[in-house]
């Protein structure tokens, strides 16, 4: 038997595992369009855009590499039991199918 059939993959991820994240992002978010607004008022404008600008583009990769550690994390690798492993049947023939796919 392929030692590759007896694992199976599982992701255990939830919503509530990256809940904290959304909400910290979403703060941060926040925080830049308030920053922003306080910035309109002055004499160049622009400077609102790129404190916007800069905030995204430097929390983005943060952002990402939270997630996708996240994700990394909640990926199990589990061996399944040779009773849960059925040998594959044709339907044709009745005879175990001797392709692996």
């Amino acid at each position: 038997m392929n030692t590759i059939q007896r694992y199976r993959f599982i992701c255990t991820l939830t919503f509530g595992d990256i809940y904290g994240q959304i909400i910290v992002w979403l703060i941060v978010i926040f925080l830049s369009l308030a920053a922003a607004l306080a910035l309109m008022g002055t004499t160049r404008p622009i400077y609102a855009l790129a404190t916007v600008g800069i905030i995204l583009v430097l929390s983005l990769p943060f952002l990402l590499f939270a997630f996708v550690t996240t994700l990394l994390n909640h990926i199990e690798m589990k061996e399944v039991e040779l009773t849960d492993v059925q040998p594959r049947v044709s339907t044709i023939s009745g005879q175990p199918s001797s392709q692996g796919a």
